[in-house]
């Protein structure tokens, strides 16, 4: 186990010596910049987090995916689109917002970690990804904390990390539908404030 994890440090050594992959790197970072892709912006964070680059470096990367994504999230609701996630691009964004709406729940910011999720339910047309935003909007309408649900509701063990929807969490202690039953009032609640948005935007457009 020992000479495994020697073995692979020292790979990880000398793939930062390496000037072609450093070189590669550079390139990833100057593509993802001039097509603002954020699908990119998580290959380069992947590499940066596995070669144990700066803080500085690794706060950039975060800043400039967050705000690509909260400019794509923005727009496509100005246009009434929705999440193609079949979409590379469109899935990152997605997983972007997501990730900023789970920071949020983290942090005790309740009404911003809701408002997220509720975004994500009415922009994704994935159903099982569509319902546990739902899901998550429900919790923390119902006085859930982070730590409440990722203990009571979410279930972390059975997220394969090979899977690509891994970064979301969509598996919980109770089948979707039960808990989607359960928390009737607060999707009810969530549906109507989704709803008053849609209407507002439709107004704002038309004047």
């Amino acid at each position: 186990m020992n000479q495994q994890n020697d073995e692979e440090s020292i790979d990880l050594e000398a793939l930062k010596k390496d000037p072609q992959f450093q070189e590669n790197l550079k390139l990833l970072e100057k593509e993802m910049r001039a097509q603002r892709s954020i699908a990119k912006g998580y290959q380069l964070l992947d590499a940066k987090l596995l070669m144990e680059a700066e803080q500085e470096e690794i706060n950039d990367l975060f800043t400039f995916i967050v705000n690509e994504a909260f400019d794509r999230l923005s727009q496509t609701l100005s246009e009434g689109g929705r999440f193609d996630m079949a979409d590379p691009e469109q899935w990152a964004t997605a997983r972007a917002v997501y990730e900023h709406g789970i920071q949020r729940y983290s942090e005790n910011d309740q009404k911003g970690a809701r408002e997220i999720f509720l975004i994500l339910y009415y922009l994704i047309t994935e159903e099982e990804l569509r319902d546990a935003m739902m899901i998550h909007a429900a919790a923390v309408a119902a006085g859930h904390d982070f730590d409440s649900f990722i203990e009571n509701l979410a279930d972390v063990k059975s997220i394969d990390p090979n899977d690509a929807s891994a970064f979301f969490i969509t598996s919980f202690v109770q089948p979707q539908d039960i808990l989607l039953q359960m928390f009737a009032k607060e999707v009810a609640e969530g549906k109507a404030l989704l709803a008053k948005m849609e209407e507002n935007s439709k107004a704002s457009n038309e004047e």
